[in-house]
């Protein structure tokens, strides 16, 4: 496995882009390509993302479990009933849930994709994210997926990457590659979250691409295996959003010998995914909305990897543990609360708890009772970018890891008005 440069056209065959369509507001980032590449675009912040296969994809996809489904989810659901895909069309700053004409102008947004590119509207996933409740300005869609489609390129993946952004504040993207039958294939990924963070069976919106060759059903395997473990274990603020997708388009072009079996280039598929959605999720979870450090909270040797999942997304989801991390106070206490609540059995006075990053680990309880520690060294190990938490139940052989971030002032901040 080999981290490469190039996002989601990194894979062969797969070309993206990003421009401003006017969904968005305000003055951009400078970054577009010159206007002369990009017809009747107009200046600002990229809200248009387009990811084209030069040949028809394998697809699968997950999506929110919130009863409350955007449009675009649907009409995804729909292009995807064959398993077969070769764009993705997504825009950003509106999220088409809840508002009038949202059917409708999700498909017209395929519609608007095909006429751009050549090919058939129900070749192409739909998304949206941003706002709910507001009519999608698709005029402004319209006006810019001939500019999108123009500005198709092998190196506009961080053109994608920045188009699907709300608050985010740094682009997700990554690219790796491994061997499969001898062929290298590569999976690059972009993705985009950073507030209503809290997946169910689906996550933020990630579109991932690969060169690989393999079967419909075991790519959604994958998929149904790898998010639960990834995405679905971070959580920034404890809200699942209406628009939350993940989809892989898979167009063999590596031509790898086609993956039907669970073999040995299942296995290295699988690895290489998980690899990339992990380092997606973590990436998200240090990007969460007004956060300040990343948590990691480990839980080893429980009964099972369901209740040690359990344990450890109530810890990194609580807000008290939260904010204890954002003041960098050891307060343990709020870690075995968390715990408590969660519903998930454990014995409390077997449990040990302590923290590490960078700069070193410290104890600070031991079989379910505190300990005396160093406040200060405890302190500078809670300063650190990345905090660790690692508690042992010492009750079983398995364990799980879940990721979140710190609770700021800036949070509120941002959510104050975010409509506004």
């Amino acid at each position: 496995m080999k981290q490469v440069s190039g996002g989601v056209t990194a894979p062969k065959g797969f070309k993206a882009s990003g421009v401003h369509c006017g969904v968005k507001k305000g003055k951009g980032d400078g970054n577009q390509p010159p206007m002369s590449k990009m017809p009747e675009v107009l200046e600002g912040k990229k809200d248009l993302a387009l990811i084209v296969s030069e040949q028809p994809c394998t697809a699968a996809a997950v999506y929110t479990m919130n009863r409350v489904k955007a449009a675009p989810l649907y009409v995804t659901m729909d292009h995807l009933e064959n398993g077969e895909a070769q764009g993705i069309v997504a825009n950003s700053g509106n999220a088409n849930a809840c508002a009038p004409n949202s059917h409708e102008h999700a498909e017209a947004m395929c519609e608007l994709a095909a006429a751009a590119t050549g090919l058939k509207a129900s070749d192409f996933v739909v998304a949206s994210t941003g706002v709910i409740g507001r009519e999608l300005n698709l005029a402004a869609i319209e006006k810019g997926l001939p500019a999108a489609a123009a500005a198709l390129s092998r190196d506009g993946s961080d053109a994608a990457a920045n188009a699907i952004m709300t608050t985010d504040t740094v682009k997700k993207e990554i690219a790796v590659t491994c061997t499969v039958g001898g062929k290298t294939v590569a999976i690059g990924a972009i993705a985009k979250g950073s507030g209503m963070i809290h997946p169910n069976m689906g996550t933020m919106l990630c579109f991932v691409t690969t060169d690989c060759a393999i079967a419909q059903e075991l790519l959604q395997d994958a998929l149904h295996e790898i998010v639960p473990r990834t995405f679905n274990r971070v959580t920034v603020d404890g809200d699942t959003s209406t628009n939350d997708m993940c989809v892989v388009l898979a167009n063999g072009m590596a031509e790898n010998p086609l993956i039907e079996w669970k073999d040995d280039g299942y296995t290295v598929f699988y690895k290489t995914l998980h690899h990339v959605f992990e380092q997606l999720a973590r990436a998200i979870a240090a990007d969460g909305e007004g956060a300040g450090k990343l948590l990691t909270c480990t839980v080893g040797s429980a009964r099972s990897e369901e209740s040690a999942e359990r344990l450890a997304k109530a810890v990194v989801g609580s807000s008290l543990v939260k904010a204890a991390m954002f003041g960098s106070d050891a307060n343990w206490g709020r870690v075995l609360c968390a715990m408590g609540y969660s519903k998930a059995p454990f014995r409390p006075e077997f449990v040990d708890i302590a923290f590490a990053s960078a700069v070193g680990e410290i104890t600070v309880c031991h079989q379910g009772s505190g300990v005396d520690f160093d406040e200060e060294a405890a302190k500078s190990i809670l300063s650190q970018d990345e905090v660790i938490i690692r508690v042992n139940l010492h009750e079983g052989e398995h364990a799980a890891t879940c990721w979140g971030c710190d609770l700021t002032y800036d949070y509120v901040k941002i959510n104050g008005d975010y409509r506004t």
